[in-house]
């Protein structure tokens, strides 16, 4: 059943922009509900900053739409953009200020109360810094200022261009910390682009695939791993042999190093095959079956285009 489009976040259908050499975005026909964080997946140069500038009316389309909770945005209408906040690359900051006076600046900006600044400092976790300098502010306490400055008008919609970028681990715990906060507390939608595909897996809950500017995929993260469904991974003394052994008894064995064998559909029962292998003469240390990561279904499937291509 279909989602009405009031209660989308953001649809695009047909989005298109090409630059000269081929690179921008194709066809695209983005679906994100309201409510969800949308990891928007994809290597570096394959279109997710082009198509997060199309959603700001940062950039002009040369063919498509983009709907923003049910409302058209076009150059003549940007009463859609009314309820999104955004933050891309890094935030425009004045390090002479205190984190507070910078939030000052922009709510005198968008004309929000003044108790918009403790709010936006709660949910990115800085009331503790709000008088220090910016100037001596780590790179993520930066990053979550800018998302600060991005609250301030209450957005229903919050779009983050690569938001962990050379962010340290302790720096992109704290960033995943806010953004789950943001949505709990505030019940934004986010949008957020990255190719840090460990940590998306950790925050969305839908992906969209982005590959040279095509979208690959788009749903939730079980909609994606049910496309390749778990596997059976078998740690034992040699892999060559084994796969050989699973090989006459009917399997389709990987071998994934020289002790490691992956099968993706078994035909037969674990233990079958664990005995089997006993049978042989092998030392089984591991039989588990393994749900696969969202980095290896992300280069599976880019690995499939790029050779189909």
């Amino acid at each position: 059943m279909s989602i009405p489009a009031e209660k989308m976040a953001i649809q695009t259908h047909g989005l298109t922009r090409v630059f000269r050499g081929g690179q921008g975005v194709h066809q695209l026909d983005l679906a994100v509900p309201a409510g969800a964080i949308y990891g928007f997946l994809g290597p570096n140069g394959a279109g997710k900053t082009t198509t997060i500038r199309l959603l700001l009316g940062l950039l002009r389309p040369e063919a498509g739409e983009v709907w923003l909770f049910g409302r058209r945005l076009t150059r003549a209408d940007r009463e859609a953009l009314s309820g999104m906040g955004a933050m891309v690359e890094n935030p425009s900051l004045y390090p002479h200020l205190s984190a507070r006076d910078n939030l000052e600046v922009t709510r005198r900006l968008v004309d929000a109360p003044v108790a918009r600044i403790d709010e936006a400092l709660h949910v990115v976790d800085l009331q503790q810094h709000a008088h220090r300098r910016v100037r001596e502010f780590s790179l993520g306490m930066r990053q979550r200022l800018g998302i600060a400055l991005a609250l301030l008008n209450r957005p229903r919609l919050l779009i983050l261009d690569e938001p962990t970028n050379g962010l340290d681990p302790a720096g992109i715990a704290e960033m995943r910390r806010v953004i789950k906060r943001m949505t709990q507390e505030l019940g934004l939608s986010v949008f957020l682009s990255s190719h840090l595909l460990s940590e998306v897996e950790q925050l969305a809950t839908h992906v969209g695939v982005i590959h040279e500017g095509r979208l690959l995929f788009q749903g939730t993260l079980d909609d994606l791993r049910e496309r390749s469904g778990e596997y059976l991974e078998i740690v034992c003394d040699d892999s060559a042999t084994a796969c050989a052994q699973l090989l006459e008894a009917g399997e389709s064995p990987t071998a994934v190093d020289t002790r490691t064998v992956r099968l993706a559909r078994p035909v037969q029962a674990d233990h079958v095959l664990n005995r089997l292998l006993v049978a042989h003469g092998h030392a089984v240390h591991r039989l588990v079956r393994q749900r696969p990561s969202l980095e290896s279904l992300f280069f599976a499937m880019t690995d499939a285009r790029e050779k189909a291509a």
